[in-house]
């Protein structure tokens, strides 16, 4: 395929806009068409992706397929590890997807239907753009985006298109959590007047040491990966997973783990964006060239006086004592509740959940993102773009008032600090050239 200059791909996804500001339709599903999906970053999450979408292995090493979507196209920057992929699809499936360095070409291959994207944050929002301009839905890795700004864009589009964009915060297609949220929601515990939300892991969070500016190895096209971020040069610690500790790529534990948390939170919350946001903590004991905090602690507070703390620490935690290293709390008016334990009264006591309760049926979050692509309708999305912009922002706005080491507030409307240019400077980003938001 000829290669697709940013211009001309302008150019071809602008002519699909139509006058009204809805996206130009996508293939019409019948009721045993697949999905078809290009999934872009394949390395490390997004290997459940070809696996959620694709094919999984049984116990015998063969593989089993889906009925309802197909992985025909990957995408990835690191031409090794993409065709260490593709390989594997074809050893496993007898299916080639086809193979892309950008992003572009896979958008323009007209057997692609979705985007599948489980690239480094940095690069989130504006696949996902580019792919709704393109005609295509999107099933996008969390957090929604790299800064508030670029997530506000996203969020919007989506409402002016006829696209569907998931999120991916799984917790959002847990039966459980459907159940209990909606009891939340509904007043179960009174009026919710505090959350509290947790992520303590340690696993592959350790001190990174230093490493030198080199040469990017040919298998890696190192612009590419760095796409909309500024231009940097190559570091092995920047590539393939710690990037999550450097601010022009990623956002911290708070954006990493600590978003799916994060999420549940602001979901049950329920109270939209915050008017106040305090954060501090530090990168403790580990001398080291990443740049974001390995303890953290945030408070949040909303419009009603209601407010969400927020921790995340990266050596250590609860588990020494039977706590779980990932968790949520709401309490209320009537009671609290813990997550995995349930709903308490204020002596403690266990509140038994309703009969009337309904656990909802839930195939999962890959399998509800397919599902949704094929009813077109944005009601069967589990987090949809606006809900995972949200998320997203608080974690962002937890990491700006940790930047600039000082209590702000906000403008829940406009998505900005108030009378606070160092902050708002930190809610976008100047892109590179070609790739602009």
């Amino acid at each position: 395929m000829a290669k697709i200059t940013r211009r001309n791909f302008i150019k071809t996804t602008t002519q699909a806009v139509l006058v009204s500001g809805m996206m130009a339709q996508g293939r019409v599903f019948g009721a045993n068409d697949r999905v078809n999906l290009a999934v872009m970053g394949v390395n490390g999450r997004g290997q459940s992706h070809i696996g959620g979408f694709g094919f999984g292995v049984d116990k015998d090493n063969k593989a089993t397929r889906y009925d309802d979507s197909n992985v025909v196209a990957m995408i990835d920057v690191d031409s090794k590890v993409l065709k260490d992929r593709v390989g594997k699809y074809k050893y496993y499936t007898g299916e080639t997807p086809t193979a892309y360095n950008d992003v572009r070409d896979a958008l323009a291959d007209k057997n692609v239907d979705a985007l599948s994207i489980a690239t480094p944050n940095h690069w989130h929002s504006l696949a996902s753009i580019w792919a709704i301009k393109a005609g295509k839905d999107v099933y996008v890795e969390k957090p929604l985006s790299h800064n508030i700004y670029e997530g506000r864009k996203l969020a919007d589009l989506y409402h002016n298109s006829d696209r569907i964009v998931q999120h991916g915060t799984q917790s959002r297609s847990d039966a459980r959590w459907l159940r209990d949220i909606k009891l939340i929601h509904e007043g179960f515990l009174g009026d919710i007047h505090m959350a509290k939300g947790h992520t303590y892991k340690t696993g592959n969070r350790r001190s990174l040491g230093f490493s030198p500016n080199e040469g990017a190895p040919d298998n890696l096209d190192w612009n590419m990966w760095q796409g909309p971020a500024a231009r940097q040069k190559y570091k092995k610690n920047y590539v393939h997973y710690n990037w999550h500790w450097f601010w022009d790529y990623g956002n911290g534990e708070t954006g990493n783990q600590g978003v799916h948390q994060m999420d549940v939170a602001v979901w049950g919350m329920n109270k939209g964006m915050p008017t106040k946001v305090y954060s501090s903590g530090g990168r403790y004991h580990w001398d080291d060239e990443a740049e974001t905090p390995n303890t953290q602690a945030t408070t949040f507070t909303y419009a009603d006086g209601s407010t969400m703390v927020f921790e995340i620490r990266n050596y250590g935690s609860y588990k020494e004592a039977g706590e779980l290293t990932t968790g949520n709390t709401f309490w209320g008016e009537k009671g609290y509740y813990v997550q995995n334990k349930g709903f308490f009264s204020m002596n403690h006591e266990p509140i038994p959940i309703p009969d009337d309760a309904m656990t909802p049926a839930t195939n999962g979050h890959f399998r509800n993102f397919i599902n949704a692509c094929k009813t077109r309708n944005k009601a069967d999305i589990y987090g949809n773009a606006e809900e995972g912009h949200i998320s997203s922002a608080h974690c962002h706005l937890a990491n700006a008032a940790y930047r600039v080491g000082d209590s702000l507030e906000i403008d829940s409307k406009k998505e900005r600090f108030k009378g606070n240019k160092e902050a708002n400077a930190l809610l976008t980003r100047d892109y590179a050239k070609g790739f602009e938001v």
